[in-house]
């Protein structure tokens, strides 16, 4: 049984509802509480069942986690029932329903995080949970935004979009400079991620996500600065806020039958809609 006391951290992290975002962020539970932190883990209850095996094993084993499930509002928003994950989501023109129905939980996790002790000492939660900023001002706490891509990915695209360097060529194959990167890197308009396209539907949740994530504490990164060559170090002098490489948090995982199951959440990931935002 998982030892809790009045005197223990309480991390509650958040991830989005992907398999590329939850895997991670259930990697960096386990992590967090074999170093003594209690952690809820905040998902719906659909997405909870693929990996209820894997935190029970957690659990049993001693380690202090929590498994949070909130219902998913899908009939309010128009989605169909079990559409609680964007992996299952058969049309991008679902995805605003989507990122409604994910603010949705907003209210009653802040209301779970009001009865149940002890009170969260921080928030790390997924980029494009903005709502999550919210609710660490409510209770007074940090919020850190998690991402489970590198540095050099991160500070590639935080510098092309601050400095419109793409703006400086015509062609998408002509290749321009990445600004600010400790060496020398081209790439194409062709190259950028669906972040850098202008989506009228969902501009103005990247808007949100942006001054969210500006906003917050500071970021953890599923890396490891001696991958990085420097861009650690740059990317946290572009936030000027607090950059935390805790990875791979794959590592974590010694138990084998944890790894297969991993393994076969990962195999079975089709492409993601959230990707093309």
């Amino acid at each position: 049984m998982a030892l809790e006391t009045s005197t223990q951290p309480h991390f509650v992290l958040i991830p989005l509802m992907a398999q590329g975002h939850m895997i991670p962020m259930i990697d960096m539970a386990k992590l967090l509480a074999e170093r003594g932190v209690l952690v809820s883990l905040v998902t719906t209850p659909h997405n909870a069942s693929r990996f209820e095996s894997i935190i029970s094993r957690a659990t049993l084993s001693g380690l202090p986690i929590r498994l949070v499930q909130i219902p998913f509002q899908s009939e309010k928003v128009g989605l169909p029932i079990g559409y609680e994950n964007l992996d299952s989501l058969p049309s991008r023109d679902m995805l605003r329903k989507f990122y409604s129905a994910v603010s949705m939980l907003q209210k009653p996790l802040e209301h779970h995080l009001e009865e149940r002790k002890p009170l969260p000492t921080c928030i790390i939660s997924d980029k494009y949970l903005s709502w999550t900023s919210e609710t660490a001002k409510k209770f007074g706490i940090p919020r850190l935004v998690f991402h489970g891509m590198c540095c050099f990915s991160l500070l590639s695209s935080h510098n092309v979009k601050l400095y419109n360097a793409h703006q400086s060529v015509t062609s998408d194959s002509e290749p321009f400079v990445v600004p600010g990167l400790p060496h020398k890197v081209e790439i194409t308009k062709a190259q950028l991620p669906g972040a850098f396209v202008t989506q009228a539907d969902l501009d103005d949740v990247r808007g949100k996500t942006q001054e969210a994530e500006s906003s917050s504490y500071g970021v953890v990164v599923n890396s490891f600065q001696e991958l990085e060559r420097g861009c650690a170090e740059e990317y946290e002098k572009a936030l000027n806020k607090k950059v935390w490489c805790i990875g791979p948090v794959s590592l974590c995982n010694k138990n084998d039958l944890d790894k297969v199951e991993r393994d076969e959440s990962v195999a079975d990931e089709p492409p993601t809609l959230h990707h093309q935002k």
